[in-house]
Formats: structure tokens, C-alpha cells, sequence
């Protein structure tokens, strides 16, 4: 039986105040060619997944929390036990407005490392109005941070 238990798995975090534990796929102990689960905790008052794109399509499920959601052009907050559907290679960010974690999970196919990881991790990630198409109107900010221990 391949199994994994989220308490063992020590994840990433990330400098937009999130940690990211992989599940399935990925740099996860369990291994699929199809998809990828993780589970993501983002900080009170702005932690998030910042606007990115990729080759994936992608399901984000929101378990704890409100979060403001975008996609492409448009811009909703989003409620616990809400989910939305992200289609390949349109940005869309995700970001805590609220005053506790927001938790959420993660499924997207094929499984793989994502590239926004590794850009936002180096401080490279494509900026909102720049290098990518802007944020929706009234959008939290993206952030584009690098980490600290990198300046």
C-alpha cells in the first residue's frame, strides 16, 4: 500500500506566506503520472499563491477560510467548501482576506513540479501588468518577493 500522512510531510514555504505540502505528485513521496494533490496553508491577511500560469488544468478547493480568487479577468472571494476550476495556461492567484489561515488543497494534471515554484523562489516570477497580463480590477497585489535569506 502506498500511503502518506500530511503530519509527515514537512512541505515548502514560501516568501508570499504560504507552505505548500505535496501529497501526490510531484516532489511527494507518492508518486502518479496523472495528477497532483497538495495541501496549502496561507497565512492571515495576505498569505497566497501569487498569479502564475501554467500548462496544467487545475481544481482549487478552499477547506478553511475566505479567499480571494483570480482568474484570468475575473475576481470573486471565495468561501470554505467552495471550489473552482482553473483551465491551462490562464493566470489566476489566490489570496487569504481573512483574519485566520485559510487552508485549501490542490489537484492538478498532469503531475509534475510547477514552474512557479521554483520562480517564486528565486524572485523571478512573471509580475501582473509587466511581464503578464494585469490583475483583475480591485485584485489584492501580487507578490513577487524574493525570500529574505536570498537578498
Amino acid at each position: 500500500m502506498n500511503m502518506v500522512d500530511l503530519a509527515n510531510i514537512a512541505g515548502r514555504t514560501y516568501p508570499a506566506r504560504r507552505r505548500t505540502q505535496n501529497i501526490v505528485g510531484g516532489v511527494s513521496p507518492v508518486k502518479a503520472a496523472n495528477f497532483a494533490i497538495g495541501f496549502v496553508t496561507l497565512e492571515p491577511d495576505g498569505g497566497q499563491v501569487p498569479w502564475h500560469n501554467q500548462e496544467q488544468e487545475e481544481v482549487y478547493f478552499l477547506l478553511e477560510g475566505e479567499a480571494e480568487m483570480c482568474i484570468g479577468t475575473e475576481r470573486i472571494v471565495m468561501k470554505s467548501g467552495q471550489a473552482v476550476y482553473i483551465p491551462t495556461r490562464v493566470f489566476h492567484q489566490m489570496t487569504n482576506v481573512g483574519k485566520t489561515r485559510a487552508k485549501m488543497i490542490y489537484c492538478y494534471g498532469p503531475s509534475g513540479e510547477v514552474a512557479h515554484w521554483k520562480q517564486e523562489l528565486e524572485g523571478t516570477l512573471p509580475r501582473a501588468g509587466v511581464d503578464a497580463p494585469p490583475l483583475p480590477a480591485g485584485a489584492r497585489p501580487q507578490c513577487t518577493e524574493k525570500p529574505e535569506s536570498e537578498k
